[in-house]
């Protein structure tokens, strides 16, 4: 017994032998003290209720005050009764078991009343004693009252064990004045008195010690427990019949108030039992409707559940450990084209075919032995009309799941999605006109190439830019350009051998790698072989032209890196170009003299700045479906007092290399805000954002700046970045296109496709905006339905990622009109509008572009 257990029982030991032994001046003393005690406490704990708890410790407490007053015992017994039956009911207590309630305090009190008669009353009506009746009557009610209140609450009820201790004190006070009544011990009164008065007090030394432990409406007997009250009113009467039988066993004889009494008990008994019939009807009513509906409510999961699952764009199948399908998803008929018998009780390897069986069985093995395992395959499945479609499959061992007890199968096609995706790594390693590797996937190459030679000897780079490729441009136009592009890849391609490597850097510039012992003496014999084939005309639109081309060779050996590599190459080209072009020239260090002139123009580039020689021009971005101008984006062009017009791809790169492109930037910035506000209309206006600009400060502080001093509205801006902005995939770097996004200016991707994993990019980074790049339109409207294709899914996955399109490098009517029924968004290029200065711009707003107006009525 604990020890929190064992002070209590003392003290109730305690108070039994004072109230047996002690004299009854002392009792009479120490039960002043008591009682007074105790109603104090009552009236503490009361404050610390509310509700009917309250109002029960208060009566209950004025009950004991009174018992020190005249007629106090009946006051008590008034009171005590009103104090129990003041506790709440449990919450959701039925008419119905209320009576039950009622009829159960009348069966205790019959069967009381009974043994009390037999015992107490008749002995002493016999003796002629004056509280003969009006003192046994009051301990039957006290102690109907007592046991009726512990008849309705569960053992387990939180204010029991605070409450339930005063029904036992009552009812020990009540038990005990009948015995002394009936002669059992003179002191027994006094004994039970204090053992009364004492557990009353336990209970509310609990009640203030924890004040939690209260009976509350809202307290529910919890499912599955005994409860007291179901089996009190039976044991009260069986105990008075085993009380009955003994009295009459000593000489008692029936009399006529308990042959009444005992007919009251039967009826109220089977009264009783009618009423627990009826109530357990009520409730396995209430039982059945909870079961009903709950069963329609895990219907209605189901067939919703099934909804989503026939409706998936996966397929969705439970496999026995032999992989027999023995639940398949309705699913696979839109995926596949297989009905659902066509696999329900077939084993799944002997379905799929030879190929893929060995995968799937493989995959199977390895989850078999690993409950609650999961692997994930990719394997070619086929498909009803002949063709096998790469799919995903995730097969998870639920074989220990009592409700599984299978495999399951979730499987995917995913070869559109991987077409797409290849065909976008496609294009980010390869060139989109020529289809030579790009400048990315040269630079693997070459990192490769020199990583993996005995000697840097072994490895060389040959640089080509063609000669007059831009007076082509310039008079033929860009298709021209093109076409020849693709003439002088193929001539490449047939004058390098095998294993070298031939690239499109960008333009028109082309790089080759050559592997070899003798790398030197071999790419000499390499430029000189291209050197002649390209000295052959090119036929261009029925015209005959004749294109050079300088070419700048560099080895590994005189690099220390592979960019240090390009860069020799790049120099030993330039000399060659200087030399008139159509011979190559091999890297000597004395080459760094082009270096310096480089470093000359960047001079000049950092005066120009001070010097207002860049100027802004300005291309309009064009309303596909309605030819209006709904923005421009703001390109940078240098104005040099001795060189003349320097060209954008002269100064961009040379301003990215040496840190110039971050002030060049934030001009740009400014100027095009301020030209926006000027033109006092709600046009988009785009600007670059360049690598080093990203990267190099805080641009979102820079941004934001401009945006307080030039009074431009935030959504009118649009930040334009290339995936290379993006490639530097890290938190950081998210951060800071969050922090651009949080001023409220639009975010677009420029030249989507041509770089790296762009679908990832549109997942992770908040766009609104996607450029198609230029090569991607090129060929629109000339038949070719592999570019019409790509470009028709670039601009759906805008619309899914819910970002506008726009459509660069326009050259001609027919990729507007293919454009348009692409629901392509807006426009760029030369066929709609070239850059322009801001005089001619504001004239294009008020004339807006006949181009495009032409083109629409065609």
């Amino acid at each position: 017994m604990t020890s929190g257990a064992t002070l209590p029982v003392v003290i109730l030991v305690t108070a039994v032998v004072l109230g047996l032994t002690a004299p009854p001046a002392v009792i009479a003393v120490l039960t002043v003290l008591v009682t007074t005690v105790l109603a104090l406490a009552c009236v503490v704990v009361s404050r610390r209720r509310s509700g009917g708890v309250r109002l029960a410790w208060i009566t209950l407490g004025a009950g004991i005050l009174a018992t020190l007053l005249g007629p106090g015992r009946l006051v008590f017994v008034g009171l005590a009764a009103l104090c129990l039956f003041a506790i709440p009911s449990p919450k959701g207590t039925t008419r119905l078991t209320r009576v039950r309630a009622a009829i159960d305090g009348l069966l205790i009190g019959c069967s009381l009343f009974v043994t009390s008669y037999n015992v107490v009353m008749q002995p002493a009506l016999a003796a002629g004693r004056a509280d003969a009746v009006v003192r046994p009557v009051a301990d039957v009610l006290l102690a109907t009252v007592a046991l009726a209140a512990l008849s309705r609450w569960s053992a387990h009820y939180p204010g029991s064990r605070a409450l339930a201790p005063v029904c036992f004190g009552l009812l020990t006070m009540a038990v005990a004045d009948s015995a002394a009544m009936a002669g059992v011990g003179p002191s027994l009164a006094g004994a039970g008195w204090c053992a009364g008065l004492t557990l009353i007090l336990l209970a509310t030394v609990r009640a203030v010690r924890n004040p939690l432990a209260t009976y509350t409406p809202d307290d529910q007997p919890r499912a599955g427990r005994w409860s007291v009250g179901v089996v009190l009113p039976h044991a009260v009467v069986v105990l008075t019949l085993v009380v009955g039988g003994l009295w009459m066993t000593q000489g008692g004889h029936a009399t006529p108030v308990g042959t009444w009494c005992r007919f009251a008990c039967v009826l109220l008994i089977v009264l009783r039992g009618v009423l627990l019939s009826r109530d357990n009807k009520q409730l396995a009513r209430k039982l059945e409707g909870r079961v009903i509906s709950r069963t329609a409510e895990l219907a209605s999961r189901e067939q919703h559940f099934r909804a989503l699952v026939e409706q998936s764009s996966e397929s969705l199948a439970i496999l026995e450990a032999d992989s027999t399908v023995r639940y398949q998803s309705s699913s696979v008929e839109r995926i596949f084209g297989f009905p659902v018998s066509a696999l329900v009780g077939h084993r799944l390897v002997d379905v799929v075919g030879r190929k893929a069986a060995p995968q799937i069985q493989a995959a199977i093995d390895d989850v078999i032995g690993r409950p609650g395992g999961m692997t994930a395959i990719e394997v070619r499945l086929p498909h009803e009309d002949g063709t096998h479609r790469l799919s995903e499959m995730i097969i998870t061992n639920k074989l220990d799941d009592p409700y599984i007890r299978g495999l399951v199968f979730n499987t995917r096609d995913i070869s559109e999605a991987r077409q797409l995706q290849d065909q976008l790594r496609h294009d980010a390693y390869h060139d989109a006109l020529t289809g030579l590797e790009n400048r990315a996937l040269f630079r693997e190459r070459l990192a490769t190439a020199v990583g993996g030679q005995p000697s840097p000897e072994h490895v060389s780079v040959l640089f080509l830019d063609l000669d007059g490729f831009k007076e082509v441009n310039d008079s033929l136009g860009h298709a021209a350009g093109d076409q020849l592009l693709v003439q002088v890849a193929a001539r490449l391609l047939h004058a390098v051998p095998a294993p070298h490597t031939v690239a499109r850097l960008g333009g028109d510039e082309f790089a080759v790698i050559v592997v070899s012992p003798d790398a030197r003496a071999d790419a000499e014999a390499l430029a000189t072989r291209i050197l002649e084939h390209l000295d052959e005309p090119f036929s261009v639109d029925g015209r005959e032209l004749h294109v050079g081309a300088g070419i700048g060779i560099a080895s590994a050996a005189d690099a220390g890196d592979i960019e240090q590599l390009q860069r020799n190459a790049d120099l030993a080209m330039y000399r060659a170009k200087d030399a008139g072009g159509g011979v190559y020239a091999a890297y000597h260090p004395n080459m760094h003299d082009a270096l310096v002139q480089r470093l000359s123009l960047a001079d000049d580039l950092r005066l120009a700045l001070e010097r207002d020689e860049l100027v802004l021009h300005y291309q309009p971005t064009v309303d596909l479906a309605d030819g209006t101008i709904v923005g421009f984006e703001a390109l940078v062009r240098w104005n040099h007092p001795e060189r003349g017009t320097v060209p954008p791809l002269d100064f961009i790169g040379l301003a990215e290399s040496t840190g110039l492109i971050v002030p060049l930037g934030r001009w740009v910035l400014a100027e095009a805000c301020r030209q926006a506000v000027a033109w006092g209309r709600p046009l988009k206006m785009a600007v670059n954002v360049s690598v080093r600009q990203f990267e190099a400060g805080d641009l979102a502080a820079t941004v934001a700046e401009v945006l307080a001093e030039t009074g431009m509205p935030a959504d009118q801006l649009c930040l334009e970045m290339t995936e290379s902005v993006l490639l530097t995939d890290t938190d950081e770097n998210l951060a800071r296109i969050v922090s651009l996004k949080a001023l409220g200016v639009l975010l677009a991707m420029d030249d989507f496709g041509t770089g790296y994993s762009s679908l990832a990019y549109l997942r992770r980074f908040p766009m609104d905006v996607l450029k198609i790049d230029r090569s991607f339109v090129d060929h629109l409207g000339s038949g070719d339905a592999e570019d019409e294709t790509l470009v028709r899914t670039i601009v759906r996955l805008g619309q899914r990622f819910g970002m506008r399109t726009v459509a660069e490098g326009i050259e001609n009517a027919a990729q507007v009109a293919a454009l348009r029924e692409m629901n392509c968004d807006f426009g760029q290029g030369y066929f709609l509008s070239r850059p322009v200065p801001a005089v001619e711009a504001t004239r294009l707003l008020e004339s807006g572009l006949p181009a495009l107006s032409t083109a629409a009525t065609r």
